[in-house]
């Protein structure tokens, strides 16, 4: 990877350079452009050679790695040797997306076939010596989103709930996290029957609330500084409105935001680092069934509010209303919540950005400057509380969603922040761009596990938790 403005010159150090000179004289360099060829050697080793614009963002260089990994997958190569070009904070975040693009790339998501592939693993990654990545770093990341990949991509009778409990309790084992699982038992005795609403026409029980946590050393007790909070919808068939053939399709990845929130935590422990964590992640199906709950009921949420149905498709904000309020009661510092929440946030941004709304607007312009540094990037809505007359209702503290569908993605934002109390500095991530056909940046599956990158950059880099009170 170099930028197009280098000369020629800068591929000396490269083996059988004057191929890859050659590479590069083919035409003018052009940002984005990938070119290929194959050096000299006995093996015919395959040169990769792409373009990069002036002082372009982290998602461009990702972008291009993601392309230049793309041409090495036909070769499926047991070993990769990896360099960029240029001054050297160029460089070391070239190589950062060439290498988080090569994880990516070499990651198998779940595969049921019968017969193997013939592809052959990799099994190395050169990198130049004087190279200054943060190679812990950069392998959490890149783990945390292959997580949140793989989880994402499980079909529904293999992540059911039941399944889902018992894989959160083996990772949570694992990485040394502890677990309190809050089934469907004790969400009725927590008053969560916003939640309980959603799970009750599931055919067996196992639905329920994961509580993980995770502490540093020395941070055993008191409350914690970070809550990460994930939908957990495994399969949502719409419910009494049951959805379309087209829409119901892909609804097995409905649970991305509890992926993103658990490989989060897990990426946070493996990087020690120095932040008390929770994840409360909202595991059920939305299934449809005689017991299945209905428009116009009236359900009361663990925090006291009373919320009146309008449509069974809007489970997920139900799901997390509770979460919320649970995961209120521990006083975290800041709350983060995951969820595939919303249509009118994809016809909004497309699937190339999620979108952010928060209850401070320095939060929200913190996600945004994390979003653009970490190359996953976010965009924040109007949240102002004007909105909330839409959501009055005749019969209850509020209306599940409007009736009409504009503005669903805000509005929805608006519901789930009653579920907050005001004190606690809180972001909704509406992930638009969990899933992508053809991927997205660096990542060439559909399913893009959008959010790891994001978080730990607001968390572990920016150090967002060090300013919280200037978000008061």
């Amino acid at each position: 990877m170099m930028p197009e403005s280098a000369g020629r010159e800068s591929l000396a150090r490269l083996p059988d350079s004057d191929r890859w000179k050659d590479l590069h004289g083919r035409a003018q360099p052009r940002a984005g452009t990938v070119r290929t060829s194959a050096l000299a050697n006995r093996r015919q080793t395959l040169a990769v050679l792409g373009f990069l614009g002036e002082e372009p963002g982290a998602f461009e260089r990702l972008a291009l790695a993601g392309r230049m990994l793309r041409e090495t997958a036909a070769r499926s190569p047991e070993t990769l040797g990896l360099a960029a070009m240029g001054a050297a904070a160029t460089a070391d975040t070239g190589l950062e997306a060439l290498l988080s693009a090569s994880l990516a790339q070499a990651f198998a998501l779940p595969s049921f076939k019968t017969t193997e592939s013939g592809q052959l693993p990799l099994r190395r990654i050169a990198l130049p010596a004087d190279s200054d990545l943060d190679l812990r770093y950069v392998q959490a990341c890149t783990g945390g989103t292959n997580l949140a990949r793989w989880l994402t991509a499980l079909p529904p009778n293999f992540l059911d709930s039941r399944g889902y409990h018992s894989v959160i309790a083996r990772l949570a084992r694992r990485h040394g996290l502890r677990m309190r699982w809050l089934g469907e038992a004790a969400l009725r005795r927590a008053g969560a029957n916003a939640f309980l609403a959603v799970a009750s026409a599931n055919e067996r029980p196992g639905a329920g609330i994961a509580h993980l946590t995770y502490r540093p050393a020395g941070r055993a007790r008191g409350a914690p500084d970070l809550a990460l909070i994930g939908k957990g919808i495994v399969f949502d068939t719409g419910g009494v409105n049951l959805k379309p053939h087209r829409a119901m399709l892909e609804m097995h990845t409905d649970m991305a935001g509890s992926a993103v929130a658990l490989a989060t935590l897990i990426a946070l422990a493996q990087l020690r680092a120095p932040i008390a964590a929770d994840a409360w992640l909202a595991i059920t199906e939305n299934q449809i069934g005689p017991r299945g709950y209905r428009p116009q009921e009236v359900v009361r949420a663990a925090n006291g509010l009373t919320i009146q149905v309008v449509h069974t498709d809007a489970e997920g904000r139900m799901a997390l209303a509770d979460t919320l309020a649970l995961a209120a009661r521990t006083r975290p510092r800041l709350m983060i919540d995951f969820a595939t929440l919303t249509g009118a946030c994809v016809y909004s941004l497309t699937e190339r950005m999620s979108g952010v709304f928060a209850n401070r607007e320095a939060l929200a312009n913190a996600l945004i400057a994390a979003g653009r540094s970490s190359g996953e990037r976010v965009w924040s809505f109007p949240f102002d509380a004007d909105f909330d007359a839409d959501l009055d209702s005749k019969v209850a503290d509020i209306l599940q969603c409007a009736v009409e569908g504009k503005g669903d993605h805000i509005l929805a934002a608006r519901f789930l922040n009653r579920f907050v109390p005001r004190e606690i500095p809180w972001a909704h991530v509406d992930l638009s761009a969990a899933t992508r056909t053809g991927g997205l940046g660096h990542i060439n599956t559909d399913v893009t596990g959008f959010g790891v990158r994001c978080t730990l950059e607001l968390t572990v880099k920016h150090k967002i938790l060090d300013s919280l009170e200037r978000l008061a």
